[in-house]
């Protein structure tokens, strides 16, 4: 998608309409002498004039450029479908979006104040600068989405042989997909079947976590068998173990099926990639893909420094 920049906005202190200038110098900290720049995630602050323009027939009135506080005002661009992490090149800056819509501040704020409403907490985004530069009115702006990459791993002898067909990876694909197409998310999925080998996994994550793929999946080898070693691998590549994910999904199937107890999937991050291995049947990866994505949406914007609160 593309738009076009309609105006760039500055106000020295917030809570306040920001007037309109000939150009904006975007810092690494934000806009220069803008009084929202700063170390945090709201930094560069975009609002489009179809939302404006709906909202001034809503109150009955006409609006400008910079009323609602944003720093650029855009057009020919649905903001409102970009997803945090997503990307914008406006100018010669490259921002990334941290926050759709904010918390209005009611009478701290001059439009609530003079409206009674407003329509940057629902309609307007928020950004952080990835590459400073500058953006003038007339600028290009380019959309560039950010797709969650999701690698799976079915680790299995019998199956690297071609001794029977794997079920389990394409389970955990069709689920991820799911997911993520409900959550209007581009995700791209690729997969592979290993032999229950610690050199070969390690490999594999290596090579993963290297090329930056957000997430990988592995099924198969979690449980206390002699070739069961997809935990012990996993965690030697983790920065971080996140234990209570697979703990209350244990627990959770504990109840009816006291067995669930015995496995040993792990969830944890390394670096910036989360991992996740599971058991190997379909059946439990049905039920631990759904545990896991109760917290997997929160976990991917707290992975990318993204504040979601």
């Amino acid at each position: 998608m593309k738009g076009t920049v309609l105006s760039v906005n500055i106000s020295l202190e917030k809570g306040t309409i920001k007037t309109p200038v000939e150009h904006i110098r975007i810092t690494e900290t934000g806009i220069a002498s803008d009084a929202h720049a700063g170390e945090w995630h709201r930094q560069v602050s975009l609002l489009s004039i179809e939302s404006i323009q709906r909202f001034g027939v809503q109150a009955g009135r006409t609006f400008q450029p910079g009323e609602f506080a944003e720093n650029i005002t855009t057009e020919g661009l649905n903001l409102m479908n970009l997803k945090p992490g997503d990307r914008l090149r406006i100018g010669s800056a490259m921002l990334e979006v941290t926050q759709l819509g904010k918390k209005c501040h009611g009478d701290g704020c001059a439009i609530f104040v003079a409206v009674g409403k407003c329509v940057m907490p629902k309609e307007g985004i928020f950004c952080r600068v990835i590459q400073p530069g500058q953006a003038t009115a007339g600028d290009a702006v380019l959309y560039e989405p950010k797709p969650c990459m999701v690698h799976v791993l079915t680790l299995s002898d019998r199956a690297y042989r071609g001794e029977y067909e794997d079920r389990s990876g394409p389970e955990v694909i069709r689920l991820s997909e799911f997911f993520f197409q409900t959550r209007g998310w581009e995700a791209s999925h690729t997969s592979e079947i290993i032999p229950d080998d610690e050199k070969t996994l390690g490999a594999s994550l290596q090579r993963l976590i290297g090329e930056g793929v957000d997430i990988i999946i592995a099924t198969g080898g979690t449980g206390v068998g002699p070739r069961d070693i997809t935990p012990d691998v996993f965690r030697r590549f983790m920065d971080k173990e996140i234990p209570g994910i697979m703990e209350m999904i244990r627990l959770r199937h504990a109840a009816t099926m006291p067995r669930a107890v015995l496995s040993r999937a792990v969830a944890g991050l390394s670096g910036r990639t989360l991992m996740y291995a599971i058991p190997g049947s379909p059946g439990a990866v049905r039920d631990y893909m759904a545990g896991i994505q109760e917290t997997l949406e929160h976990l991917i914007y707290m992975v990318r420094g993204i504040d979601v609160h």
